[in-house]
């Protein structure tokens, strides 16, 4: 459990300092506001992605199911 909770703040701490990179050199770039707004959207839905999959990968870890049973 302790292993786990270290991975995912490890996981957390990589994500933050990848957004801060591509926010930080985004403006160094020289593209036309459109496509940078894309790349801002591109990126923000793949970081969403990443975390989804993570608190799947942390459900499925702690054994807790994803859904409640059919009940009669």
């Amino acid at each position: 459990m302790i292993g786990l909770l270290i991975w995912l703040i490890m996981v957390l701490i990589v994500l933050g300092v990848v957004i801060w990179a591509v926010q930080t050199l985004l403006p160094l770039v020289p593209l036309t506001e459109p496509i940078r707004t894309v790349v801002r959207v591109l990126l923000v839905l793949v970081l969403v992605l990443i975390v989804l999959w993570i608190i799947l990968q942390l459900v499925g870890t702690l054994g807790l199911p994803l859904s409640r049973p059919h009940l009669p």
